[in-house]
């Protein structure tokens, strides 16, 4: 399954910041990165991104990406501003496309719902939009944003790498409980000696046996 993250803006996008300087882009970038490494941990997933740190990728360039993937899901990731200076409006909102299909809806409210028990900010609903993002892409797209750059409270909450964290868990459990996902089961062997002396091997495997490992010998 090819899931398409994608961070809103650029880091030199006009406006797109706080109104005492930190950039939407950085926001959006941190959580991208977040909850593409928590993608990765899922079985049969691949995630790939359509931003980048050195210019502000064209909306255009960026759907016409995540088409030629044959992408399954279209996630952009945004903070939201209300005005120019600080104000008291906040919460969280998830996009879809004014005719949405079912598996497009049922992504938004799953991340939308994550989203607020995992914040605990103003749930602001699913909403619909004519978004280039959410317009232009031929798979399910949604389009979150993840609180106010406009509201004090929430512009702390949105440069706080811990924020970020938690932001990026609740977009990934959203899209892990949409699409049934299965977390991988890799097993990593740790091998703590080798010796030419059985006796010796005898007694760590009595050491770690003791020490409530589950130990074993194995012949090379």
């Amino acid at each position: 399954m090819i899931i398409v993250l994608d961070a809103g803006h650029g880091l030199m996008t006009p406006g797109k910041r706080t109104p005492d300087g930190m950039r939407e882009y950085e926001f959006n970038r941190a959580v991208a990165k977040y909850a593409k490494e928590k993608l990765e941990s899922y079985n049969h997933v691949e995630v790939n991104i359509t931003h980048s740190d050195h210019l502000d990728v064209p909306l255009q360039t960026r759907t016409d990406f995540a088409n030629s993937l044959k992408a399954r899901c279209f996630v952009s990731i945004h903070a939201n501003a209300y005005g120019r200076g600080w104000n008291g409006v906040g919460g969280i909102e998830t996009y879809v496309y004014p005719s949405p299909t079912a598996e497009a809806s049922r992504l938004a409210k799953n991340v939308q719902n994550e989203l607020i028990k995992h914040t605990g900010l103003r749930n602001r609903g699913v909403k619909r939009a004519n978004f280039h993002v959410l317009r232009e892409t031929k798979m399910t797209s949604i389009l979150v944003e993840c609180g106010f750059m406009t509201n004090k409270h929430e512009a702390t909450l949105l440069k706080s790498g811990a924020y970020r964290k938690l932001c990026a868990e609740a977009i990934v459990k959203g899209i892990a409980s949409t699409y049934s996902l299965t977390k991988s089961t890799k097993l990593y062997r740790v091998q703590t000696g080798a010796f030419s002396n059985y006796e010796n091997a005898m007694a760590l495997l009595k050491k770690l046996k003791n020490a409530g490992f589950d130990a074993f010998i194995k012949k090379s």
